[in-house]
């Protein structure tokens, strides 16, 4: 297991300005913990532009041929009719009557599947305990989450975040 010292700050812009020169100097900051979203600080830390998006397109897609298979088996297979005198299924004739609900459809999947993956990737799945490092990350106060897995040089990372405006540092792990 890694383990990881947290330093704790009490201003955002104070910690903003100190990433980049912990980053050019080896230090590999894991996550960064605050009470507010801050903008851009994933691309400071060096987060890759998430994947995300293209989950929720593939639920989407998921959704829009379920609908499409769906009415077609309810059309042709299940309860064919003769409405107006037009085919049991043709898209080319019907197409205003199917949108409405290849579109819910795949609006439905993707917003649910977004939410199952959201849960799965974030690990909060109901009943699972949250991993906290200090309290005080919800209400005033920014925490940095710093991998050292070398415990020689752990005092120099303390020292070395102190000297970056770092108003306290923390060890978790084993």
């Amino acid at each position: 297991m890694s383990k990881y010292i947290f330093a704790v700050y009490n201003d955002e812009d104070v910690l903003m300005q100190n990433i980049k020169p912990l980053r050019s100097q080896g230090v590999r900051i894991k996550e960064v913990f605050s009470p507010f979203p801050i903008h851009g600080m994933d691309h400071l830390i060096g987060h890759k532009r998430t994947r995300i998006a293209i989950c929720s397109f593939i639920y989407g897609a998921i959704g829009c041929l379920l609908a499409i298979w769906m009415t077609q088996y309810m059309m042709i297979a299940d309860w064919p009719m003769d409405i107006g005198g037009k085919p049991s299924f043709a898209y080319y004739k019907n197409v205003p009557a199917f949108v409405p609900i290849i579109f819910e459809s795949a609006v439905f999947c993707a917003a649910h599947g977004m939410v199952l993956t959201f849960y799965l990737r974030s690990k909060t799945l109901p009943g699972v305990t949250a991993f906290v490092p200090d309290k005080r990350m919800t209400d005033d106060r920014f925490i940095m989450q710093v991998e050292c897995n070398d415990a020689s040089k752990k005092a120099d990372l303390t020292n070395l975040l102190l000297k970056h405006g770092a108003e306290e540092v923390k060890e978790y792990g084993k």
